[in-house]
């Protein structure tokens, strides 16, 4: 019987609505897409499920080690677990509760792990599956967990209560034992105090019937299992937060709350054998030292063939104010005192045995920090570090940025790892990692991946993402480029941010060849190329450009025959001070030499710059502060290789640089954009009325302009009468962006994404198709200069001189007319005020309707909708581009779309992505003669001309709706509402499954693809709703069915939407679990065996079993099955388990075929049976007639 599959009917659906839908706004004669493109992608090819997790553990808490497995484990305040094993082979696992992990305890070789939580349950974790589950889970309902402690090769746990008493737990059951050491039984009867809840349980190293208990109040009982009774009682004034056994059992070592130490003899527990204080000034009156901070934790390790060694954490003087953690190793007479960059969490000892009764021969010191994580050698001199085998240094700054690209040229890897091997600091230990456990995937995905993050010191890192795997390659540091302020008096000029003013704000990266651009929170561009050879830079190339955008009263006539109303404009205020909040002014303006103006937020070097093999800078382009106005963050940013030109816009506008020149092409405003005319054939108009503002449009060194003819940015207030409700909303605006310059880059983001939300909740924008021949009240004064080159301190500045120009009335085509609605609350001008550039996308397409053969050209997108096309007039050669420079033509409004345009894409005829033009890599520093090798610019190979139908397909996304335009003809040819009551927050077009879709995710948590070019709906999955702006400033797709984001401040999650990935999730993922040997016990030797001087073994399953002790009360602890029972079966592949269930799985379909088969035959058998008995029949019926009676 064939299966029902309900997602096809699903698709069929999607497909007829979009069909006829489509059918309906398609131009006559524009042939629908379905009869040109056949889409191959279909529901069945999505499935979102998550993969791997890369980074440090945020907020740990707790740590455990199997020293047979050598695997670690890792527990975090928010209740998950990460587990380690060698380079590549991680895991994570999340508790359903989300409460703190307190303890973890392996069960050591058995392949399972304890966690006890801050709700006190404690969990039985699987291991031996590539997905560990849950398989017990126990919840105290009436005392608090304080302590755990499992033996080797025990299956009996103990419990510790903040109440004082001790709990035993079965682990293969998970049930209570009726056996209980209470509090009252352990100390002396004539104690009237609690002794405080556990802090240690340990047994004897050598007689398991002995259990060591640790009060917090500084009690330790030996208790005697079988006689259940306390043997000795050891008191000290000082409350207990470890204790540490020697090997021998006949020694143990406390910490105290006071920084000292006391070793005690078991058989005297009269007073300590020894206290010491490792950091506390000895008196010379013999009198005690001063106490010092509590020691948290101490180890006591011994050696066959030296001193032992004790390891402690904490205990300092307390006259060391601001001294950072540090952590003690003290070996026979040598004390070593290893500071560490963060607080200490926890620390653990590896030794190489894991029996407690023979010699540890402790190797090496697992330290886990609030941010790090750190493994010291203690066999080599110095105690140095292992170099860390895992990606732990994603937050090493915080990220503020992130890209991802998968399926690239496999040659980029090798190139940035052969660059980032020369960056491998020295000094590591030569030994290998230690913790080794576990073994990589096996899975087919083979194709190069990349993961390039951005961070707030201004650094950029490359890593290695492939197979599931994580790796840095390569880092880049873009603030050398700056001068570094060596004091207080000397801090950076910025108002933009205080802290991190080289912070990456959004980057760059073009494979192909190798172009790098940064753009960071100071306003500041740098534009980087690969090489592999070093250089050393003597003046850093700098270009400053200054961009403003001026408001101006225009009376601009209606195509139509009616006036347009002119508005009063922020502009025709007297002063800035006017309109401008006082705080806003005082940031914008020096005491003494009054506001700024011409200056830069960022000093570039003026001494030479060592550039290392690597990425290297070719070009900085900064922007300057404009009469006491910061310059605008920049929003959008687009390399191409191919043409040489770097654009990057915010809310003044645009700028095109051409990187290989050094020199500004081209600056517009918004507005201009609009204008289908050739900005750069504009005549300046006649001189304006005197209390227009002249801006900085003049020359810099034009003295007449001061503060109040200078015109004011788009953030200013305005003074328009029709503003009510919404001009206070916007002043709130306006006020809460100013003061986020004085927060870090990542708080101003917050805030600015905030701002746009809210403006474009108060104007509800209806759906336009097509723009009317209205102008817009507010012009733009284009600026474009001629560049004039001159040395300033010691380096190269563009000095800008600008043309007071206004754009003459001209009148839109047809088909890029609109009609706006507008409110009374909203006017013209608030609108344009607020709109930004938001993406770029450089292409080769029809810059005109006419247009028979593609160009290049370049699309604009706008927070407010608007795509718009500038036409590029290229040099037809690299030679020809020195003397004749690139010219630029606006066509106006492409389409307009609800929402802010997030991404821009063009697919040809049959469907396949158009990517941008660029050029092959070559190494800048190389010789002419292999430049001109591999230097090949790519000439435009138009398509044929064909007039009836389109050729090329414009796809364009954007907060609220994706919409397909057709290319010549700029007709819409799709259109798809992708929400109605959120918004997108990341939109990209991707490749998976060999053909193109658009992926989406959403502030409400949705993920969403959608099929190009008809826009059918794939996938939609209400994954994770957004609860923090770090998500929605790293959530990024990529290629093949890849995404990912920074699930916490240290943390990348890594996501799939492709169904062969999650069917072959599998097989991709590493395993924890491997059969390894456990060690042999330790050798008793002949006369300990004689006369009895080994370890004692105790029965405990005789001793806790419910034959004996009973059982436990039922109100004491609630049992609760795991959902790995079944899961585990599933996924036991590695273990003899799985083998003898796949073998009873085949057992029995093989008993079901040979069921089948003999019922086949049995229905033979009676079917022969009959026939043969009515062969008989006949026979017998014709036997004795004759022929003729027949």
């Amino acid at each position: 019987m064939k299966k029902f599959n309900i997602r096809k009917v699903l698709d069929g659906l999607t497909a007829a609505s979009s069909s006829s839908s489509s059918s309906a706004t398609a131009q006559p004669g524009t042939p629908r897409e379905n009869d040109v493109v056949q889409e191959t992608l279909q529901s069945e090819h999505f499935q979102l499920c998550k993969t791997v997790r890369h980074g440090f553990p945020y907020q740990p808490s707790s740590m455990a080690f199997d020293p047979v497995q050598k695997i670690l484990a890792v527990g975090t305040q928010t209740g998950a677990l990460r587990l380690f094993g060698r380079a590549g082979v991680e895991c994570y696992c999340q508790h359903e509760s989300g409460a703190a992990v307190i303890q973890l305890q392996f069960l050591i070789n058995e392949g399972a792990l304890v966690s006890a939580l801050a709700d006190d349950s404690i969990h039985l974790w699987n291991l031996r599956q590539k997905i560990p589950a849950i398989l017990h889970s126990l919840k105290f309902n009436r005392e608090r967990i304080t302590y755990c402690h499992l033996p080797f090769q025990s299956k009996w746990l103990y419990i510790g209560s903040e109440r004082g008493n001790i709990h035993i737990v079965n682990v293969e059951s998970f049930t209570l034992s009726g056996y209980v050491i209470m509090w009252n039984k352990a100390i002396e009867l004539s104690t009237k105090t609690h002794p405080g809840p556990v802090v240690h349980i340990s047994d004897n190293p050598m007689d398991e019937g002995k259990l060591l208990i640790g009060f917090e109040c500084g009690v330790v009982v030996l208790w005697d299992l079988k006689s259940k009774k306390a043997d000795y009682r050891y008191n000290y004034d000082e409350a207990i937060h470890s204790v540490a056994w020697h090997h021998e059992g006949k020694q143990f070592v406390c910490s105290h709350s006071d920084g000292t130490l006391t070793t005690w003899n078991i058989r005297a527990p009269a007073k300590p054998a020894q206290i010491i204080t490792p950091h506390g000034k000895q008196p010379k009156d013999g009198k005690k030292p001063e106490p010092c901070k509590p020691i948290l934790k101490v180890e006591y390790k011994t050696t066959r063939a030296g001193d032992p060694f004790m390891v402690v954490f904490g205990g300092l003087s307390y006259d060391t104010v601001g001294r950072r953690a540090c952590l003690t190793v003290m070996h026979g007479k040598s004390t070593a005192v290893l500071e560490m960059d963060y607080p200490i969490v926890d620390f653990l000892t590896l030794c190489e045995t894991p029996y407690p009764n023979d010699f540890q021969e402790p190797y090496a010191v697992v330290v886990l920090l609030e941010k790090d994580l750190v493994v010291i050698d203690l066999g080599q001199i110095g105690y140095p570090i292992f170099e860390s085998q895992y990606p732990l240094t994603i937050h090493e700054s915080p990220v503020t940025c992130c890209e991802y690209f998968a399926d690239c040229p496999a040659e980029l890897i090798p190139a940035l790892y052969s660059v980032g091997s020369l960056q491998k600091r020295q000094g590591y230990s030569k030994k290998e990692w230690p913790i080794s456990g576990g073994n990589w995937g096996q899975g087919t995905q083979n194709y190069p991946e990349i993961i390039i993050t951005g961070h707030a010191d201004g650094s950029i890192k490359f890593w290695d993402a492939s197979a599931l795997m994580l790796q840095v390659l390569y880092k880049l540091k873009t603030a050398k480029v700056f001068e570094r302020a060596r004091g207080k008096e000397e801090k950076p000029n910025t108002d933009i941010v205080d802290e991190d003013p080289f912070a990456i704000q959004t980057l760059f990266w073009c494979p192909e060849s190798r172009m790098l651009c940064v753009a960071g929170v100071s306003a500041h561009v740098i534009i980087y190329r690969f090489s592999k050879q070093e250089v050393t830079t003597d003046v850093v190339q700098l270009l400053e450009v200054r961009m403003q955008c001026e408001f101006g009263e225009v009376d601009s006539p209606d195509p139509g025959g009616e006036q347009t109303p002119t508005l009063p404009t922020s502009a025709a205020s007297s002063s800035p001070q006017e309109a401008e909040p006082p705080n806003q002014l005082s940031a914008g303006i020096n005491s003494s030499e009054g506001p700024r103006d011409n200056i830069p937020c960022l000093q570039v070097r003026s001494s030479p710059l060592k550039q290392s093999p690597g990425y290297q800078v070719e070009l900085v382009v900064q922007l300057v502060w404009v009469s006491g106005e910061p310059p605008q963050q920049i929003t959008s940013l687009a390399v191409n290789s191919s043409f040489g030109l770097v654009v990057f816009g915010n809310s003044n506008g645009l700028a095109v640089v051409d990187y290989v020149q050094k020199t500004l092409l081209l600056h517009m405003g918004t507005s201009e954009l609009y204008s289908p005319s050739d900005p750069c054939q504009r005549q300046p108009h006649s001189p304006r009325k005197p209390r227009q503002p002249s801006g900085g449009l003049c020359d810099s060194n034009d003295g007449s302009n001061n503060s109040e003819d200078r015109c004011k940015s788009p953030t200013s207030g305005s003074t328009s009468p029709c503003n009510s409700d919404d001009e206070r909303k916007q002043n709130f605006i306006e006020k809460v962006k100013f003061k986020s310059r004085r927060f870090s880059k990542t708080v101003a983001n917050d805030f600015a994404k905030m701002s746009r939300k809210i403006s474009s909740s108060g104007e509800q924008k209806p759906e336009l198709e097509e723009r009317s021949q209205r102008w817009s009240t507010r012009t733009c004064k284009s600026r474009f200069c001629s560049v004039k080159n001159g040395k300033m301190a010691a380096r190269m500045t563009q000095k800008l001189k600008v043309l007071k120009t206004n754009s003459g009335p001209n009148r839109y085509g047809k088909d890029n007319a609109f009609t706006r609605s507008r409110s009374s609350s909203v006017t013209s001008i608030d609108r344009e005020s607020r709109e930004v550039i938001s993406s770029f996308y450089f292409c080769e397409s029809f810059p005109k309707k006419s247009d028979s053969l593609v160009s290049p050209c370049l699309l604009v997108g706008t927070t407010q909708g608007s795509v718009m096309m500038v036409a590029l007039c290229l040099p037809p050669g690299s030679e020809q581009k020195v003397l004749q420079p690139v010219s630029f033509a606006t066509c106006g409004t492409l389409v307009r779309l609800k929402g802010g345009i997030l991404t821009m894409a063009l697919l040809d005829a049959g469907g396949t992505l158009l990517p941008p033009s660029d050029e092959p890599w070559y190494d800048p520093n190389a010789s002419d003669e292999e430049k001109e090798k591999v230097r090949r610019r790519r000439p435009a190979t138009p398509p044929s001309s064909q007039e009836s139908q389109d050729t090329q397909f414009a796809v364009l996304c954007s907060e609220k709706q994706a919409k397909v335009v057709g290319m010549p003809s700029q007709t819409r040819i799709y259109k798809h509402n992708i929400t109605e009551t959120s918004f997108v927050l990341r939109a990209d077009v991707v490749q998976t499954g060999g053909a193109y879709c658009i992926a989406c995710f959403c502030a409400n948590g949705h993920i969403m693809t959608l099929s190009l070019p008809s826009l059918r709906p794939l996938l939609d999955v209400n994954y994770l709703p957004l609860t923090d702006m770090r998500i929605a400033r790293t959530f990024c797709f990529s290629n093949l069915g890849q995404a990912l984001y920074l699930t916490s401040p240290t943390e990348i999650q890594r996501i799939t939407y492709s169904q062969e990935t999650c069917d072959n999730l599998q097989e991709m993922l590493s395993e924890l679990f491997t059969p390894v040997e456990t060690p042999e016990a330790p050798n008793r030797g002949f006369f300990k065996g004689l006369f009895g001087g080994g370890a004692q073994s105790l029965d405990r399953e005789d001793l806790f079993g419910e034959t004996t002790a009973g059982k436990a009360s039922r109100s004491l602890a609630q049992h609760i099955p795991g959902p790995g029972g079944m899961e585990g079966m599933k996924g036991a592949a590695s273990g003899v388990v799985g083998d003898l269930a796949r073998a009873r799985v085949a057992l029995d379909e093989r008993g079901q075929k040979l069921g089948e088969l003999e019922e086949r035959t049995a229905a033979m058998m009676a079917s022969a049976e009959s026939f043969s008995k009515h062969a008989h029949n006949m026979m017998v019926k014709y036997k004795d007639k004759k022929w003729y009676q027949l």
